[in-house]
Order: structure tokens, then sequence, then C-alpha cells
């Protein structure tokens, strides 16, 4: 399946013209939220996927977000293209998880877990690299929906799907199917639509990390300690959650403001 994988990478559509319109207007030193929420209000659908996203218990703002222009000047105008970004990104790919056992929204879901366990953790961590890893934490699951397409092209939704279901280790379990990790998938993804390189090599060592490069290596733990302890197939359940803690400690990383910072997204969750 390594073919038919690298073949429909090459054969992805461009990132719409809004994403590159995001990049600049956050580049811009003299742009501002109302710049960037002209933007996305070129897209309705878009527009109700970010509102509801900031309606979200997961980030437990204080009254209902009615406008974008509201939902930019909370979050921020890189949080908010990192999570417009990520949501451009499955509508573009049409997502069907079924070999995983989860729907497209709980799909959303996880992913939306991921980053908001990765900016509150890391926030308190080293805040200089927070909205880094909230967007590579965004999409470091984006491999999942070429792999989950291949499976269903290939009759084996049922074995795999099987496989998935009690699994403490999904790569093994991809890697057995189709040879790749969604890791190693998302990184071709993200290296084809040209990503910045640090995002595209923190993805795609997240199953690599003996070999992952020295500057990469932290980014790449943090993605792999937040995907363990929400997988897709159990998440934040008390295993992942150890499993994850077992990474920390092997890292020699402070488990204790991470094991705080999950207590308190269970709330939610």
């Amino acid at each position: 399946m390594l073919e038919e994988i690298a073949e429909r990478i090459k054969a992805l559509p461009p990132l719409p013209k809004s994403f590159h319109q995001m990049t600049l207007i956050c580049q811009d030193p003299n742009a501002s939220s109302a710049d960037l929420a002209r933007v996305i209000e070129e897209d309705p659908m878009m527009v109700a996927n970010l509102l509801k996203v900031a309606n979200s218990p997961l980030y437990n703002f204080r009254r209902e977000i009615k406008s974008v222009l509201q939902a930019v000047s909370l979050f921020g105008m890189s949080t908010t293209r990192s999570l417009v970004t990520d949501m451009s990104i499955k509508k573009l790919l049409q997502v069907d998880m079924a070999p995983y056992g989860v729907t497209p929204e709980e799909f959303a879901a996880i992913s939306g877990l991921q980053s908001a366990l990765m900016v509150q953790w890391y926030s308190k961590i080293d805040a200089t690299k927070a909205d880094f890893l909230f967007l590579a934490a965004l999409l470091q699951e984006t491999g999942k929906i070429l792999i989950a397409d291949e499976i269903v092209k290939n009759d084996e939704m049922y074995q795999f799907r099987s496989e998935i279901e009690n699994s403490n280790n999904i790569a093994d379990v991809e890697k057995m199917f189709v040879r790749m990790t969604s890791s190693e998938v998302a990184g071709l993804i993200f290296k084809h639509w040209k990503f910045e390189e640090k995002m595209v090599k923190a993805i795609e060592y997240v199953d690599a990390l003996g070999v992952a490069p020295v500057d990469i290596r932290p980014y790449a733990v943090a993605l792999k300690v937040v995907k363990t302890a929400i997988p897709i197939n159990a998440p934040l359940s008390d295993r992942s959650i150890n499993l994850a803690l077992n990474i920390l400690e092997k890292e020699k990383l402070d488990k204790q403001v991470f094991l705080e910072t999950v207590t308190k997204l269970k709330e939610y969750y």
C-alpha cells in the first residue's frame, strides 16, 4: 500500500486560497483580528465550525461566542489560524474513519482534545513552544484519513478495526497493514503542502523518537505524549494516561504538571 498512499498524496488538491491568506495576515505585524475574521467569514461552513469549537466546554469561555471576530479576539490570531487550518484540511480530505471505529465527528473531537491538552500542558512547560505544538497536535492524526481510505479500498476494514479496538500501540497496527504509521503519512502530506519543515519533521518522528533529530526530538516527544494519552481507541482512559506518564518518566520530564492538566481536561470530556 506504500505506493498507493504515495500516489494519493501526490494527487492531493492544493490547500484553499484562504489558508494562504490567513498565513499572510498572521505574519503581518500590522494586521488585526478583524482582517483574519473577514477571511474566515467568506466560508459559512467554516464560520459555523469555528463557533461550534469556540463554544465547546474544552475552552471554557464564560459567555456564548456569537461572531467570528469574538472568537478570533478570544482565541488569538495564531490559535484561530490553527483551528481553521485543521478544519480546512479535514474538509478537503473527506474524512471517513470507519476502519478506526469512530465517526468523523468523534475523530475531530479527538484532534480537539489532543490540541487542548497540548496547549494547556505546554503553556506551563515552555509557553514559547505552545502555539507551534497546538497546531502540530491538531494535525498529527491527519495521516489516519488516508490510511482509513486505503483500508476500505482493500476490503480490510473489519480485520483492521478488530486489531485497533484493543491495541496499546495503534502505530504498530498501521505498520502491519500499510507499512507506514499515520505520523509518517501525515509528514508526507504536510511536506507535499509545503508546511514549515520543523512542523513536518515534528509530526513525522512521533513514532520514531529514537532516530529523531536532536532539535526536533522535544517537539516529537510532546506530540507522542499527547497522542498516547488521547488515542483514537481509548481517549483519556486510565491505561492511556499511564502509558503517557511512562513516556514522561523515561524522558525525565515533569509528570505532575501533565497529570494535573489531564485531570482538569477530563472534567470536560
